[in-house]
């Protein structure tokens, strides 16, 4: 059984598409990581709005999700990327491996949430031990 490496940071759009809710760079940490999850979080609609349901095209797409155009083509382009989607005449299909995909996201989805309920906890106690003392 072929093994699906994580689900990795996409790479930077082509300087034509660029999404402008990208934090630019020298941007805190946190902000990037946040703008990810964000970009995963439309990924995953554009991925559910065409997952059994006939080829929809770019156009069709941006009007359902009320996206603007640019944002649905690099989504889809990072899922065709992903082997997830692929082109046809009529628009994109999900392709065989979305099941894959929804598995290896649910996997990764669970190890962010363990590391951020961790973050979570140093950060509380990072806190309470700088709390000014009560006399």
């Amino acid at each position: 059984m072929e093994r699906t490496p994580p689900i990795g940071p996409p790479t930077p759009p082509p300087e034509d598409e660029g999404d402008e809710d990208r934090p630019a760079e020298g941007t805190h940490l946190v902000d990037r990581i946040s703008s990810e999850l964000e970009l995963l979080a439309r990924n995953v609609e554009v991925l559910e709005r065409l997952a059994g349901k006939p080829p929809m095209g770019i156009i069709r797409l941006s009007e359902n999700l009320k996206l603007p155009i640019h944002k649905v083509r690099y989504s889809l382009h990072l899922l065709e990327r992903e082997g997830v989607i692929q082109p046809s005449a009529d628009g994109a299909v999900v392709t065989d491996r979305s099941r894959e995909y929804w598995e290896t996201l649910d996997r990764s989805l669970d190890r962010m949430n363990e590391l951020i309920q961790q973050l979570k906890e140093r950060t509380a106690a990072h806190r309470a031990r700088l709390a000014p003392r009560k006399a």
